[in-house]
Formats: structure tokens, sequence, C-alpha cells
């Protein structure tokens, strides 16, 4: 078996869940890279990494350094994907992929002519219960599908103090929460129905309009009365959505309807969808991660648990507790990276890889591009899915 280290880009929140899961996959973490080194080797004490690089060159020339996670601000993922492709690194990239649909084809056209493995973080479809909904859906246990709606909620950038640095365009892009949760929608609903988005209706919504924004660094989801918080602050113009309602046309008669928020009061990290075919539904809320519904015209409705014994071989392979032991978020991040590594151990990407690649990514990018200029415009536009 091919020897597996992993470097990670990045020591905020999502940077750590990183290190947990690859660590419960059985990768070694050779080290990480920070925007600070100070913050770097504070966070590499607190998870054990005894390895804190002062550069990307320095973490690019270490040997032990076999993949590499992106899990940086966004302008950063193309740079830093790109020089680790470069240097014939597999690269693990957290969404959005990259800025624009531009630089994610640069992307994918690089790590295909390199031949390295490629994987972009849209860890939500590894609810296991969500690989029996796409099962389902593939087997024509719903019928076509003819309605996809829902929504993403958080409630942490609610009030005007609340900051972080997805909240400056020239960091995060100009589309935030739909690029930031709105993209794992979006990824999922392709995911569960097997269906592209052909065409958007964006209505897109910036209700704190001016923010007043901490002169130090802020990590995500950090509470209102941490350190972090307090001190200096300037007030700030802002642009980028808090929130949007997004109409979705998909191929053949199908429809979508998705709301997508970051300042709902009280919904924490609240993912809900739920797909309407021509003979049954099904549903789905990480509020309730363990459960599929399932909906039918002339019969009783289901609700089927997540327990490896009554999943199908899909969902089966992505459980990692027997039934009523709980799985959650981080088991997504593990399901994912196992798949992932599979492909490393084997020495090369898979024909059908079993977890979203560049090109899923990519798929985001061009849908995003739609928005923006639907809400733009203030009408109907097509997804333009560009090669070149």
């Amino acid at each position: 078996m091919t020897r597996r280290g992993a470097a990670v880009i990045g020591v905020g929140f999502i940077g750590e869940l990183h290190v947990d899961a690859l660590r419960r996959a059985g990768v070694e973490v050779v080290g990480v890279l920070g925007s600070s080194p100070g913050r770097a080797r504070e966070k590499a004490r607190r998870m054990g990494v005894d390895r804190v690089y002062g550069d990307l060159a320095e973490l690019l020339a270490d040997p032990a350094v076999q993949v590499v996670h992106v899990t940086s601000p966004n302008h950063l993922h193309a740079e830093q994907s790109l020089a680790a492709i470069e240097a014939g690194r597999h690269v693990v990239c957290e969404k959005p992929l990259a800025m624009d649909a531009a630089d994610g084809l640069r992307m994918l056209h690089a790590a295909g002519a390199a031949g390295v493995i490629h994987a972009v973080c849209f860890n939500i479809r590894f609810y296991p219960v969500l690989h029996e909904a796409a099962a389902r859906v593939r087997a024509g246990a719903v019928g076509p599908p003819r309605l996809v709606s829902g929504h993403y909620l958080q409630d942490w950038l609610l009030r005007d103090t609340d900051w972080n640095w997805r909240l400056d365009p020239a960091q995060a892009g100009s589309l935030r929460a739909v690029a930031d949760i709105g993209s794992h929608w979006l990824d999922l609903a392709r995911f569960v129905t097997g269906l592209e988005v052909t065409e958007v209706l964006a209505d897109l919504h910036t209700f704190v309009r001016h923010r007043r924004r901490p002169t130090g660094p802020v990590e995500t989801f950090a509470a209102a009365h941490s350190p972090e918080h307090a001190g200096e602050r300037e007030v700030v113009e802002m642009a980028s959505d808090d929130a949007a309602g997004l109409l979705l046309r998909y191929g053949g008669d199908a429809r979508g309807v998705l709301t997508v928020s970051q300042v709902s009061a009280g919904r924490k990290n609240t993912v809900n969808m739920e797909v309407d075919g021509t003979d049954a539904s099904l549903a789905w809320s990480s509020e309730a991660a363990e459960q599929l519904w399932l909906g039918h015209r002339d019969r009783p409705n289901e609700q089927l648990w997540r327990d490896p014994a009554l999943l199908g071989p899909d969902a089966g392979r992505v459980a990692h507790y027997p039934g009523g032991h709980a799985e959650g978020f981080a088991e997504t991040f593990l399901g994912l990276f196992e798949r992932v590594y599979a492909d490393v151990a084997a020495g090369g990407p898979s024909a059908g890889p079993a977890y979203p690649t560049f090109a899923d990514g990519l798929e985001g990018l061009f849908v995003e591009e739609a928005i923006r200029r639907s809400a733009a415009e203030g009408r109907w536009v097509s997804v333009e899915r560009r090669k070149e």
C-alpha cells in the first residue's frame, strides 16, 4: 500500500476538522500551514501536529507530503491547489473550488494533465441516508423527479457585530451565503437527483448593510463574547449576500426552489431537501440527519433510520456505526476522505471516483456564475458550461 501523508493548509474551524478526520481515516498528518505562524503553532500544539510550515514552498518541498488539503480562504484555493498539482501532489480542496469558473477550469485541466487525485469537499453528501436517497432515485423508486425544494439556514452572521473573512469579497468572492452554504445544497440536489441546473432566477439580499468589523482576525463561528470580538471596531459597508431566494430549472420538466440564509435566528446549521417525484417523495433534514422520510400517495409514509442492516450497499459503505449509534457532521468528512484515500492507496484516480471531484466543484461555479448574472440583470439566466 502506498504511504499516505497529508498536509493541511488552514488552521481554522474547517482545517481542524480535516486534521481530525484524516487521523480517523488512518492518514498521517505531517504538518500544517497557516496565515499567521504564531497562530498556526498554537493550533498545531492543540491538534498534536508536530510540524508548522513557514510557507507553501516549504510544505511542497517536504517529501512526506503526498496529499495537500486546502482549507484556506477562497481567494487562495486556485493558487495553492495549482502549486500543489505542479509539485505532483494530490489535492483535496474546500468549496467553493475557486473564485470563478475560469480558475476552476484551470484547476481541473491541470489536475487531469498531471494525473493526480483531485477532490472538493462537498461533505454533506456523505450522510449515509443521503447516499440511500441517491440510490433510490437512480433505481426509479420515486419516479422522475418533478420538484426539488429546501433550504440551508444559519444565524452566525445575524448581527452587525458578527464578522469573519467570508464577509470580505476580496477573500471570499462577490457571492457569500450562496457560495458558502448554498453551494452545498446545490451539489446535494445534483447528487441525489442526478439532474443539472439549466437556468436560474436569483434574488440576493444584503439585510445587514453595515457591519462593525473588529480590527483583528475572527475565527469562524466564534462566540460573540469571545476575546476575538472585543476591542476596536470599524464600520464597513456590505455588498455580498446575507440570504438568497433561488428558482431553478433542471433538465426536462423538473423545477427547484432554494432558500439560503446566514441571518436566520436560531438556525445554527440547518440543511433541508425534499425530492418530489411522479410516484413518491423523499426528504431529509440535517436536524434529523439519521432519518430519511419516504412519502407515498396510496399507502402509509415511511421513516428510514440510518442502520447498515437496512441500507442499500451504497449507503452501507459510508455508514460507520451500527444502527442507534448516531453519526454526525464529523463523519461526513471521514466518509469523504476514506474514499479519496482509497484512490491514494491505489496510486491514482479511479475511473469513476466515489467522491466529488474538481469537475463537481466546477459545476457549482458555473451555476454560481448564472446566479450572479441573474441577480444583477433581474431575469432568468442559462447556466453556461465551458470546456476551455
